[in-house]
This record gives C-alpha cells, sequence and structure tokens, in this order.
C-alpha cells in the first residue's frame, strides 16, 4: 500500500500557491530564494515563506542557507534561506503497484543476457509509435514541448557567444532504474527519444551525461555535407 509520508507529501501540493512555488523551485535547477519564488508566485514573502517551509516539512523541497549577494565576510549581510527539489521519488498506488521492481528485474535479466541492442531497437520502435505516424519535430522549440509532455523537464543551456542551441532535461523518468543500470537504461532511452524525436529531422538526440540531469541532450542536426 502507498506509504502514508507519500500520500502527505503528494497531499501538500493540492493548495495552489503551495503547487505554484513547488512548480517554480523545481523548474529553476538551482537554489531559489524565498524573494524570488514570492516574486514568481505573485504573492508576499511571508506567505512564500510558510508555504516554502511546509514543503520542505513533507519533503518535496530541501532548504539550506547561503548569503545571496555573492559577497563574504563583514558586511556581507545575512545568510538567506534557499530551497531546491528533494531528489527523492513520491509516487501513490491504489492498490499497490510495485512496477519498480518489475522494471529492476527485467532490466537485470536484459543486461546479464546482452540483450542491449534488441531493448534499443524495441525502445526506438516505441518512440515511433508515440510519435503516431506524425513527421520529425519540425525544431528545437517543438521538441521541447514533446519532451515537457513526457515528464524530462526540458531546458534550454546558456551557451553563449552565439553557441548552439542545446536542450538538456532535468528529470530522466527512468532515474531510479538508470541509477543500477546505466548503460543499458541510458541507451534504451536514447533510442526511445530518436524514435519520437524522428530520423533524419532537423533536431538530434545524443549522449551527453551530466550529474543530476538525463543523460541525453537534443540539439540542431548538424547538416549531412558537415
Amino acid at each position: 500500500m502507498a506509504g502514508v509520508k507519500d500520500i502527505d507529501a503528494i497531499a501538500a501540493l493540492q493548495d495552489p500557491v503551495r503547487r505554484r512555488l513547488y512548480e517554480y523551485v523545481a523548474a529553476q535547477g538551482r537554489e531559489v530564494g524565498r524573494n524570488e519564488a514570492a516574486e514568481a508566485a505573485g504573492v508576499a514573502r511571508a506567505l512564500a515563506a510558510h508555504h516554502l517551509d511546509r514543503l520542505t516539512e513533507a519533503g518535496l523541497l530541501v532548504s539550506g542557507s547561503r548569503r545571496l549577494t555573492g559577497r563574504t565576510g563583514p558586511g556581507a549581510g545575512r545568510p538567506a534561506k534557499v530551497y531546491t527539489r528533494a531528489s527523492a521519488e513520491r509516487s501513490v498506488s491504489l492498490p499497490a503497484r510495485d512496477y519498480r521492481t518489475a522494471a529492476e528485474l527485467l532490466a537485470e535479466a536484459a543486461e546479464e543476457a546482452g540483450l542491449d541492442a534488441g531493448l534499443c531497437a524495441a525502445a526506438r520502435r516505441r518512440g515511433e509509435a508515440l510519435r503516431g505516424g506524425a513527421p520529425p519535430v519540425g525544431g528545437l522549440d517543438e521538441a521541447r514541448e514533446v519532451l515537457a509532455g513526457r515528464g524530462y523537464e526540458p531546458h534550454e543551456e546558456d551557451a553563449g557567444g552565439g553557441a548552439a542551441r542545446t536542450v538538456r532535461m532535468r528529470n530522466c523518468p527512468f532515474h531510479a532504474v538508470a541509477e543500477r543500470f546505466p548503460p543499458l537504461v541510458c541507451g534504451m532511452n536514447l533510442a526511445l527519444l530518436e524514435g519520437l524525436l524522428g530520423a533524419d529531422g532537423p533536431v538530434r538526440a545524443r549522449m551527453d551525461a551530466r550529474p543530476g540531469e538525463c543523460c541525453v541532450v537534443v540539439e540542431a542536426s548538424k547538416n549531412k555535407d558537415d
């Protein structure tokens, strides 16, 4: 049966202001102070602080403190309270289901049997099926919409200096299993996104692992003549 803590954590998001604050902090991928969160949610700082602390008590956020001015030493001011999304996963299933264990067992069996290629082929077909016969995505903006709809939490990396646009993803939907079987599951994830975004289109998915984010990035396809 679903854990009481998971139920309580998810119930904490029922309040619309609290949900807006959580969604804003989660989307930033960095520490967020109370003033910033309050402004983003359109509420007073005191109300934002109350809800942010409630989200921390529920285990949905993690709090800390640091000087937001970037200065140190005398005159730098007191450290401010900051928040980031908690790494723990929360899920509720009634009646109880345990798909994670099944996924881990299947991944273990596939890895031991050397079925990487077959898994990737199946994942690519599934991605194509999810695209539903539509043409490849038309560009990075459309790719971000598609990825957001699948829970990847895409964001465009600010490379600066006129560098090529790159879309990274803060969330891996397969994170728990990918942690135990990274080569197998990351390869499956890449193949799934190749099928979902479409081959020979204006964007491509490739591996570029970074701690705390999805192992795949999406960028504009290189010209075939390059």
